[in-house]
């Protein structure tokens, strides 16, 4: 593998970039940074997070250092709080909100990245995603791990080998209409978890509407009550049909997120098609006895303009400290070669254009990274660009607001102005 092969000689180059003489050695593994600690918090855990520890592996292995890695879950944004008020923060961190890392380096809490592992990002990653990790002209962090989350997945065993995975919406459509006309009910959605709901609109919308418009309402710079977002809002309800969830609306509106992905991949199947991330694969492993790549297989999310688009996810690593160590592993954690360690093992994509396809371990991982990759309209998931009071928030704002136009898309009227009084609110107070 490539990234065995180069993994030397890169962090070598890494540890003289950052200027890392042979500190005396207090640990056993000898190297340039021995007795060096370094503490990384991230959301990752279970098989993820034994995934990420062997990224690390190979960092100590080369460099001596010692790196702890702490599973911060759903919770990192406090647990990051805790710890820098209490004035012991680690020294990496993995963050999925990109509002989160602006209001955390407008603090003064984040260390800019150094011109060494900025010119690894430069060389190996697209420019929209540098502009993800960068605050008022500063760059502080990169995305590692990354979500495509335009990707519709679908079960190859119901569907057949005729089957030919529709293109563009009308055809998408036409798709769900025939397979409900058969007395099926094709389409699972996990709407009782609103997060579901918003990856859907955001899909509709940046197609509809554009990437610049999807960054004005990321910013509130439009109101909700904006003409863009009703036409997404009724394009969307060309699919949200009850005669094609399993169960209808409120069935939908009940199922949980993986329990939407096992009703397409289970034993006893409900539909035959759900969309969602790429993380839908680790749904079905742990779920289902599907196989991903054969049984469970891919198409982009349907195009509706002009262009290929991708709605994206990620963890975006931020150094909160300045130390030789941290800079080290930052530059290491940016390269192709890291990322190409957690590829080969599954249950994830990486935006750096230099890993190699053949990385991957399976057909449908390769082809949603080569989506994520060579997408012309990019955009990072817009829940997470908004103050999580109104974007990320359980049984709130905008999760809510698409549960119940789920529920019942004739209230879109009262919708769309309850969505735009609490944006306001929020982007007022300036939540983060």
């Amino acid at each position: 593998m490539r990234g065995k092969r180069c993994l030397a000689g890169l962090v070598t180059a890494v540890l003289v970039a950052a200027g890392c003489g042979g500190p005396e050695p207090v640990s056993a593994r000898p190297g340039p940074l021995a007795g060096q600690r370094i503490e990384v918090i991230a959301v990752w855990s279970d098989e993820e997070q034994a995934a990420f520890e062997q990224v690390l592996d190979a960092f100590e292995e080369h460099t001596g250092a010692s790196v702890t890695y702490v599973s911060g879950g759903d919770e990192v944004p406090t647990v990051l709080a805790t710890r820098l008020a209490g004035g012991s923060p680690p020294d990496i961190a993995g963050i999925a909100q990109p509002a989160l890392v602006r209001t955390l380096a407008r603090a003064g809490s984040l260390v800019p990245i150094d011109p060494g592992t900025e010119s690894v990002i430069d060389a190996q990653f697209a420019p929209v995603w540098k502009e993800l990790g960068t605050v008022d002209g500063n760059l502080y962090g990169f995305v590692f791990k990354a979500a495509n989350k335009s990707t519709v997945w679908y079960d190859a065993r119901q569907l057949g080998p005729g089957f030919v995975p529709p293109r563009t919406w009308d055809e998408f459509v036409e798709t769900l209409r025939k397979l409900s006309d058969t007395g099926d009910t094709p389409l699972s959605v996990g709407g009782a978890d609103g997060w579901t709901l918003t990856d859907w609109f955001e899909n509709v919308y940046l197609q509809t509407a554009g990437g610049p418009m999807y960054d004005r309402l990321a910013r509130h710079e439009i109101p909700w009550t904006d003409e863009s977002v009703r036409k997404a809002l009724q394009t969307l309800g060309r699919v949200f049909r009850p005669e094609y969830l399993p169960g209808g609306i409120s069935s939908a509106l009940q199922t949980e997120f993986t329990e939407s992905v096992v009703d397409v991949f289970g034993e006893v199947p409900k539909a035959s098609i759900v969309f969602e991330a790429d993380f839908v694969a680790g749904a079905i492993t742990e779920s289902t006895s599907a196989r991903v790549g054969a049984d469970a297989r891919v198409f982009p999310f349907p195009r509706i303009g002009p262009v290929s688009s991708v709605v994206s996810g990620g963890d975006t690593l931020v150094a909160l400290t300045d130390e030789p160590g941290t800079h080290a592993l930052m530059r290491f954690l940016a390269s192709s070669e890291a990322a190409s360690i957690w590829a080969a093992k599954g249950g994830f994509v990486s935006p750096n254009r230099e890993v190699e396809l053949g990385e991957y371990p399976d057909d449908s991982t390769r082809e949603i990274a080569e989506e994520l990759v060579g997408a012309e309209n990019l955009r990072f998931d817009m829940s997470d660009l908004m103050p999580s009071a109104f974007g990320a928030t359980r049984g709130d704002g905008f999760w809510r607001a698409m549960q119940d136009y789920l529920a019942d898309p004739a209230q879109i009227d009262a919708i769309l102005a309850e969505l735009e009084a609490e944006a306001t609110s929020a982007y007022q107070r300036g939540d983060s």
